[in-house]
C-alpha cells in the first residue's frame, strides 16, 4: 500500500461518535488522549526505526494502529498496519521513515 495523506482537521464529532457507537460529547476527551498519546507513541516508533529494531517497529507500530483504528483514523490505521507488517518481517528495503513521516503528518491535522 502506498503512502496515504491523511487530513482529520475536519473532523466530524457526531459522524464519529456514531461509528464507535458513543455519544459526541465523549468524543473530544477521546481525541485528546490520543493526541497525547500519540506523541510517545511516535517517538518510541522514530527511536526503534533508527535503531533498526524490527521486533520494537513492530510493536511500535502495532501500538499506533490500535488506537487509531479505536477512533477510526483509517488511514493511519492502514499505514501503521504496513509498518508492523514490515517490521515483522524484518524488511530493510521498506520505507520506513516515509511512512513515520505520513503517520506524523497526518496526526498533526486532528484538532479537538
Amino acid at each position: 500500500m502506498p503512502i496515504l495523506k491523511a487530513d482529520y482537521s475536519n473532523l466530524d464529532h457526531e459522524e464519529m461518535a456514531v461509528s464507535i457507537g458513543l455519544k459526541a460529547k465523549h468524543i473530544p476527551l477521546l481525541i485528546g488522549s490520543f493526541l497525547q498519546e500519540s506523541v510517545s507513541m511516535l517517538d518510541a516508533l522514530k527511536e526503534s526505526i533508527n535503531a533498526k529494531n524490527y521486533e520494537q517497529i513492530k510493536s511500535n507500530a502495532h501500538a499506533i494502529k490500535g488506537s487509531a483504528g479505536n477512533l477510526r483514523f483509517d488511514e493511519i490505521y492502514e499505514m501503521a498496519k504496513d509498518i508492523e507488517f514490515a517490521g515483522n518481517d524484518s524488511k530493510i528495503d521498506f520505507d520506513y521513515d516515509g511512512y513515520f513521516e505520513a503517520i506524523k503528518t497526518a496526526i498533526g491535522t486532528i484538532s479537538n
